[in-house]
Parts: structure tokens; sequence; C-alpha cells
């Protein structure tokens, strides 16, 4: 048997001063938070930069437009040192708040803008804080992107989005039960590539103090963070791949 292929990618959200914006709640911005944004996209970019160029990764950089109009010039050294980037909003606005023409207009604008960057049209999307709504892979679909990372309906196989726009009723305790008791519908796949997203390996909750927004720490010790991503790893690496392999007739295909 030839030997077993595991396929192990890194992804930047360059979210820099976007993600500090406040777009969510309208709120005015923080200057201290918009100077965090600022050392994302100046002092971070080039460490991960020259990380991976010591250890021969190509990687791919979820930008949103915001981030690469504000520092053009650090996201040409993330193109010009050949890594993806993908799309990921515009001032990181959660898409569950937009209206239904704002959810198309921020992706066509944001492509529009990376495409004319980078010279060739994105191919993948990350939504901003992995907020979605039921029309997003619809829309991605029609827009041509080719995979997304959102969605968790597997922790590490990669697999086809289902469309969701149909997949399930809301419960409106307001109305009557019966109009809200029913199951959900079928999941059909889609043609958009889902690679999926889970916050065991992502590396904001843990390591980022944002006062009033749950589910961040922000003061774990990079030890733990290192051991919960290896366990992660071994985790899939084992299990997976052993419950496979005990099954008759298994192939590994390209």
């Amino acid at each position: 048997m030839p030997a077993k292929r595991v396929l192990v990618g890194y992804g930047v959200d360059v979210d820099a001063v976007s993600g500090w914006l406040n777009t969510r709640s309208g709120a005015p911005a923080n200057p201290t938070n918009i100077s965090r944004g600022i050392f994302g996209a100046t002092v971070g970019i080039d460490r991960l930069l020259r990380l991976f160029e010591k250890y021969s990764i190509r990687a791919t950089f979820f930008t949103p437009a915001h981030s690469l109009e504000s520092f053009p010039k650090q996201l040409a050294k993330v193109r010009d040192a050949g890594h993806e980037l993908g799309l990921h909003g515009y001032t990181h606005e959660h898409i569950s708040t937009l209206s239904v023409q704002q959810q198309r207009d921020v992706p066509v604008g944001s492509i529009d803008r990376l495409t004319a960057f980078t010279g060739t049209k994105p191919r993948g999307y990350t939504a901003p804080a992995w907020s979605t709504t039921r029309k997003l892979i619809p829309t991605l679909e029609e827009m041509g992107i080719v995979y997304d990372h959102s969605f968790m309906h597997h922790d590490y196989q990669m697999y086809y989005a289902p469309d969701n726009s149909q997949t399930w009723v809301e419960t409106d305790t307001s109305k009557d039960a019966e109009t809200w008791m029913h199951p959900m519908g079928e999941l059909k796949p889609s043609k958009i590539v889902e690679i999926p997203a889970n916050w065991h390996v992502d590396d904001w909750p843990p390591l980022q103090p944002s006062p009033g927004v749950a589910g961040t720490h922000g003061f774990v010790d990079m030890h733990s963070v290192e051991r919960l991503w290896k366990d992660q790893f071994d985790f899939a690496y084992r299990e997976l791949i052993e419950y496979i392999n005990a099954h008759d007739g298994v192939e590994w295909l390209a």
C-alpha cells in the first residue's frame, strides 16, 4: 500500500483593523484596538511570512478587502511570496446582520478588489466570525467560488457543502406549534467544496482578550494552545485513518 497522504494547511485571517471597526454594533471603535489591528497587518504578517518561508509552507490568507486596501504593501508581500488570498468580507462584517442586497454587494465588491490586486479571481471564502446565512452557499455558487471554510458538518474531511436554504423550519413560538413542528429537509450537496471550520484549531478565542465578546479568553498560555492543536491532529490521524483502514477493500486515492 502506498504511503498515506495527510493534507494540512494554514489559514490566516488578515482581519487587521477591520476586525475592530465594530461594524456589527455600530459603536465607535476603540483606538487601542485599532492599534492591535495595525500590529497584525504589519508585524504579524512579516513574522508569519518568515515562518512560512523557513518551512516552505504555502498558506491561504483570507483577507477582508478593507485590509487589502488599507495595507497594500503588506498584502503585496503575501501575494509575491506565492500565498493564496481568499475572501473574508470587506470590514469583517457578520453577514447574518446584512440585508439580502448587502450579502451580494459585499462579496461582489471584494471579488473585484482581490482580482485586481492578484490578477486572478479568488477561489476560496471564509465567513467573518463564521457567522453565516442560509443564502451563503447558493451565493458563493453563483459567484463561481470553488471552496468555503465556514461550516462544521465534519471536523476534518472535506465534503461538498449542502445548500442550507430549505433544510429546516425556524421555531417561532409566537405561532401555533404545528407551524414549526417539522423535521429538517434532505441535505443536498452543492458544488462548493467545504474545508471544515473547527474552533478547536482556531487561535483567536484562547489568545485574544476581547472584553464583552463571549467565547474569547486571551490569557491562555501558548503551550495549552500548542497541546490542543497537537491533540487534534493526533486524533484525526490515528482515529480517522485507523477507522478507515479497518474496512475491507479500502484504497487511498489522490
